[in-house]
């Protein structure tokens, strides 16, 4: 948690020095406005976002999904994981609230791994509702068909990392 902080905050300070170079002080001024628009609208609905989860842990059967996705569960709870990954309707701070609630009610950090990448490429909600209808059945499909693995290789890759680090 700490090393991610620093890694951020490093990048952080780095684009205000090349914000500052070009713009000067309007840019960091405009850029820090930016910044707090957005933090507020976060800072209201990610406390939100993790309260509902903590509450769907309580009506969902997570206990249930464990045996299917658990860290014993190997490939088959990987490619399970995927799907239910891309069934999850909403953005991230729905998602990944679930995500970690699955988490800490037993499932295996390679098929939470998997269900996080099948959320990110598959997202059967914006499929219907702007891929498809924007780009086109057939464009979707293509995609689809073409990104099937990823999820898959994502949490088999993950599971083949846990074997060999610390």
């Amino acid at each position: 948690m700490i090393a991610a902080a620093i890694v951020i905050w490093t990048i952080v300070g780095g684009l205000a020095l090349i914000v500052h170079r070009r713009q000067g002080n309007t840019g960091l001024v405009a850029a820090g406005k930016m910044g707090l628009a957005q933090g507020k609208g976060l800072a209201i609905r990610l406390p939100l976002a993790i309260l509902a989860a903590s509450f769907l842990i309580q009506v969902l059967p997570v206990d249930a999904l464990v045996p299917y996705i658990g860290p014993q569960s190997g490939v088959m709870g990987i490619a399970i994981a995927s799907v239910i990954g891309g069934l999850l309707p909403g953005g991230p701070m729905t998602s990944f609230p679930i995500a970690l609630v699955i988490l800490q009610g037993g499932a295996g950090l390679p098929q939470i791994v998997a269900l996080i990448s099948g959320w990110s490429i598959f997202a059967l909600h914006r499929v219907l509702a702007y891929e498809a209808p924007i780009m086109g059945w057939r464009f979707a499909a293509l995609r689809l068909t073409a990104s099937l693995v990823l999820p898959l290789a994502a949490g088999i890759l993950a599971e083949a990392l846990l074997a060999i680090l610390p």
